[in-house]
């Protein structure tokens, strides 16, 4: 299903590819424009959902893992990967809302998290630790694609830390106050009543440091360990298609995050997929298209017999229904299309062409 969102770029009016001071501009502009405290009450429903687009483009385009993703495989990308709460994650808006009430506005929008965006108003600075997601590419080839797979898949992730608990400390000891920001998880800065919070650099915007790291983890909580894991890749797959295994990512303090499997395609040396059709090229002689015949061809499950009608001429097509792949679009079973290439023969004996000039002789033809 297409994406009824519209394009990042074209909302910022940017373009495609632009760079990161151009889309920051460009959001500075907008946003003032659009923030809801700044229209007529009858408008500022309107200015909300305005205000919501343009956030959320500049939280993907500002953002170069997350621009990437998009510039390769547009809103689908970003939709597959992140939730509403993961596009903003990461994304700096202290240069654009310090402490004049703009960081109020995503709370109300947006819905609380563990302590807003911005911390805006003196309050308390909470993010949610959560585990990263992993990226692999798996090659597979088209009769996989076509029938459909397991395969064991072997990563590196991070696991909770078995000595710890996920704590960092080391088992019997505690986490203190921080000394940086006193345990409210942020720190301020700015110029005279411009200012703005941002996460506390010594605890991560926790509000508390560990005193006695864990030995095993060195207070990071958790290990890197192989796993692994057995895939179930469905038939239909093709190069850009993306499997997304739930909580089979890197584990963190409130979970883990996800595993994303990209397909590639391998060549085949006989057949050209296309969606899901598959494409091939098979060779008949001259007197084979002239008089009709029966020849095999090969197809992803062995070889079929397929009927040739007289007087074929060169680079016909013949479809072989139901003999190609699985469209995952479609949920139908694509053909298999047979191009015949009538192949000439280079030399012929004295009889043949005394033959064949007499073939022509009774046609009338010319030579």
């Amino acid at each position: 299903m297409m994406s009824t969102k519209r394009d990042y770029y074209e909302i910022l009016g940017v373009p495609k590819g632009a760079g990161a001071d151009e889309v920051k501009a460009a959001y500075r502009k907008l946003v003032m424009q659009h923030h809801p405290d700044r229209v007529p009450h009858e408008q500022k429903k309107e200015a909300e959902e305005k205000f919501k687009e343009i956030s959320e483009a500049y939280a993907v385009l500002s953002d170069p893992q997350k621009k990437k993703l998009y510039d390769q495989y547009g809103h689908a990308g970003i939709d597959a990967r992140y939730t509403t709460e993961d596009i903003f994650k990461g994304a700096d808006f202290s240069s654009f809302f310090g402490e004049g009430g703009f960081g109020s506005i995503f709370e109300s929008l947006f819905g609380e998290t563990d302590g807003d965006i911005f911390a805006g108003g003196g309050g308390r600075r909470r993010y949610r630790r959560t585990g990263e997601d992993i990226q692999l590419q798996l090659e597979i080839s088209l009769e996989e694609a076509s029938a459909g797979i397991e395969r064991d898949v072997a990563y590196y992730r991070y696991d909770n830390c078995s000595r710890c608990g996920g704590s960092g400390a080391e088992p019997g000891s505690s986490k203190v106050k921080c000394s940086t920001c006193r345990g409210s998880g942020a720190v301020r800065s700015g110029v005279g009543f411009i200012s703005f919070s941002q996460t506390c650099p010594n605890c991560a915007g926790e509000g508390q440091v560990i005193k006695n790291r864990c030995k095993k983890c060195s207070g990071e909580g958790r290990v890197r360990n192989k796993k692994i894991l057995k895939v179930t890749i469905p038939k239909g797959v093709d190069t850009g298609s993306v499997l997304r295994l739930k909580s089979e990512g890197s584990f963190a303090g409130s979970g883990r995050g996800d595993l994303y499997i990209y397909i590639k395609g391998r060549l085949h040396p006989a057949f050209v997929r296309e969606g899901g059709n598959i494409r091939c090229r098979t060779k008949i002689g001259v007197a084979q298209a002239i008089l009709g015949t029966e020849i095999e061809v090969a197809t992803l499950e062995g070889k079929v017999k397929m009927k040739v009608p007289a007087g074929t001429q060169p680079n016909t097509v013949f479809r072989l229904k139901d003999k190609g792949i699985y469209d995952l679009h479609s949920k139908h079973m694509g053909d298999e299309l047979v191009e015949v290439e009538i192949e000439v023969p280079t030399k012929i004996s004295s009889k043949e062409r005394k033959l064949i000039e007499e073939w022509i002789r009774v046609r009338k033809e010319n030579i």
